[in-house]
């Protein structure tokens, strides 16, 4: 059997694995479902969305020109939602207070000073030795 990269093909799940699940295309074809493939956002446990002997639909996203492996993906059959739940905006510090670039501007001329007074230490201190 010959398959082609975007093909979507029907297999057996033959073996479950925790990096993915072996699927078996038939005529002594077998592929892998990598475990971020196997379905949209994070997979703890693999047997929790497949079985082993379970028919599942999969697409063909790479095969191997060398090892000839192939790398399958149910994920990419998932109908694509474009619904997303608004998400309140998070601030790293109360954005109430009034710190931030305010507080910078003050501490700045500090800073500075600090820096020059050091300097000159170290300047004076090479030129009296």
């Amino acid at each position: 059997m010959e398959c082609k990269i975007g093909e979507v093909l029907e297999g057996v799940v033959t073996g479950i694995q925790p990096y993915g699940a072996f699927i078996s295309l038939g005529d002594d074809l077998q592929g892998l479902i990598h475990v971020s493939e196997i379905q949209s956002g994070y997979t703890k446990n693999i047997q929790d969305v497949l079985q082993i002997g379970e028919k599942i639909q999969v697409q063909v996203i790479d095969i191997d020109e060398y090892s000839q492996k192939i790398s399958l993906s149910k994920r990419t059959l998932e109908p694509q939602f474009s619904l997303s739940t608004p998400r309140k905006k998070r601030y790293f510090t109360n954005k109430y207070k009034k710190i931030g670039f305010l507080t910078l501007n003050e501490a700045l001329p500090n800073w500075i000073q600090e820096t020059m007074d050091l300097l000159l230490r170290e300047n004076r201190k090479n030129h009296s030795l």
